[in-house]
């Protein structure tokens, strides 16, 4: 796996630590020996909007762009975020999304509707799923806010970068209160079973 690019693709909502966890996973993979190129896209993030972070990682990589199709994994801490982006998943890559579901201003308005049975729905479209609820588990380290570090550590299972990297990286890129929590929780979501 050292000699081809590795895509990885996150997504969620504005302010549920997308774009924390994509920093620490390149920085973890740039901790490994790998060259590393990331990109983000979070318009209106702040108030809720749809974010996503592609990180690449290989010997050489020319761009942080996931070609749709590709990417080994992909983490999502809001379902239909996640059912927003299923393409760009490899057929044979690793879902893992948080049963999280949060409801749009449009939903919320009366405008839009929720998609009904979206864990059906995920099913359908990722061969490899591991649905967990990250913000339960998180709740249950005394902190709904690291489940983002949950779903890290969920899937840090589907990549090869070693343990110490991950440790390392968290440190590294965390806020230093925070360091107990995070690692805690990217530890209990890398217990899950896949």
């Amino acid at each position: 796996m050292r000699s081809k690019v590795v895509g990885v693709v996150l997504v969620g909502v504005g302010g549920q630590g997308i774009l924390l966890a994509a920093r620490i996973a390149a920085h973890a993979a740039m901790l490994s020996g790998f060259d590393v190129k990331t990109n983000e896209v979070h318009g209106m993030a702040q108030r809720g909007g749809s974010v996503m972070a592609q990180i690449s990682y290989g010997m050489a990589v020319h761009s942080p762009l996931v070609p749709k199709g590709t990417a080994r994994a992909l983490g999502a801490l809001e379902q239909v975020e996640a059912l927003r982006h299923y393409d760009y998943l490899a057929p044979d890559g690793l879902a893992v999304v948080s049963s999280h579901a949060i409801l749009p201003v449009t939903v919320s308005a009366g405008t839009a509707r929720y998609p009904e049975k979206a864990e059906e729905k995920l099913r359908m479209v990722f061969p490899r799923l591991a649905y967990l609820d990250a913000a339960g588990l998180a709740a249950s380290l005394g902190n709904v806010r690291a489940a983002n570090m949950v779903l890290l550590g969920a899937l840090s299972r589907g990549l090869s970068l070693p343990e110490e990297a991950w440790l390392e990286s968290l440190h590294s890129c965390g806020r230093e209160g925070d360091r107990d929590l995070n690692w805690a929780a990217f530890q209990l979501g890398r217990s899950i079973k896949l």
